[in-house]
C-alpha cells in the first residue's frame, strides 16, 4: 500500500473490485500453482491489504518493510512448497497461461531460477514472473542478512560468487518496453480503461484478446505516450 508512486495500489478499483483481488482471480487461473500467498509489511498502511485478501480467502504472510527476501523466506516456512513463483503487486493483468509457461521451462530444465524477463527477449513489464527452488530462495535470503550484517559492520563485501542455474522464457520478438504494469497513475488508467471494456464480456479475457483491444483501440495502444502493444 505504502508504494511512492501510486500509494494505495492494490486497492484501487478495478471492474469494481480491489486491483489486487483481479490480479489474484488471475493468477488463481494457472494450472501449476498449488497455491497463492500474498507477502507484504507489517506496515500499518498493510492492515487494508491483509483484510482485501483475507476476504478472499488467500493466505496473507506479513514481515520486514525493508526485506523483501526475508518476507518470502518466512512465508515458504509457513506454507512450504519445493518452487516459489514470485509476480509483483503491479501485475493485474497477468497471464496465468504465461505463468505457467515458465513454471514447465523451470521443471524441465530443473533450473534454480528461471523468469520471462530477460532483456533483449523480455515480456511485458506486468506480466513479469520469476521462478525459484525453495532451497534457492532461503540461500538467498540467508547470503542477504550475512551481507546486510557485514555491510552494517564497516566490513567490505565482497561480490558473491555465481553458483546459479539461471534460465529465461523468451518472448519473440522483444517486449521489454511495452508496459503492462500499474506503476503510475497513467498506467491504472490504461489497465482501467482494459478491465472496463473486457471484463464485462469475459471475466477469464486473456493476453491476445489485449492485444486484438489496443490493435483496435490506437488511443490505448500509445496510452500516455508509453508503447502498449
Amino acid at each position: 500500500m505504502g508504494s511512492e508512486r501510486l500509494p494505495g495500489r492494490p486497492s484501487m478499483p478495478l471492474a469494481r473490485a480491489p486491483l489486487i483481488v483481479r490480479q489474484i482471480e488471475r493468477m488463481a487461473r494457472a494450472r501449476r500453482v498449488d497455491r497463492l500467498v500474498v507477502s507484504t509489511t507489517t506496515d500499518p498502511a498493510d492492515d487494508v491489504l491483509e483484510a482485501v485478501v483475507r476476504r478472499e480467502a488467500i493466505p496473507v504472510h506479513r514481515g520486514p518493510p525493508q526485506d523483501e527476501l526475508a518476507r518470502l523466506a518466512r512465508a515458504l516456512e509457513a506454507w512450504p512448497a519445493d518452487h516459489v513463483v514470485r509476480v509483483g503487486d503491479d501485475s493485474p493483468l497477468i497471464d496465468p497461461d504465461l505463468i505457467d509457461a515458465t513454471l514447465d521451462l523451470h521443471l524441465a530444465e530443473q533450473a534454480d531460477h528461471t523468469t520471462n524477463r530477460s532483456p533483449g527477449a523480455a515480456y511485458p513489464a506486468g506480466q513479469g514472473v520469476e521462478v525459484i527452488t525453495a532451497e534457492g530462495l532461503r540461500r538467498l535470503a540467508a547470503e542477504s542478512a550475512a551481507l546486510r550484517l557485514r555491510a552494517g559492520e564497516g566490513a567490505e563485501v565482497p561480490p558473491a560468487p555465481v553458483r546459479w542455474s539461471s534460465l529465461a522464457l523468451l518472448a519473440q520478438p522483444d517486449q521489454g518496453d511495452v508496459r503492462w504494469s500499474v506503476e503510475s497513475p497513467v498506467d491504472y488508467a490504461f489497465v482501467a480503461a482494459v478491465y472496463d471494456a473486457l471484463y464485462p464480456v469475459d471475466r477469464m479475457f486473456t493476453s491476445d484478446d489485449v492485444r486484438r483491444l489496443l490493435e483496435e483501440r490506437p488511443d490505448l495502444a500509445t496510452f500516455g505516450g508509453v508503447r502498449r502493444l
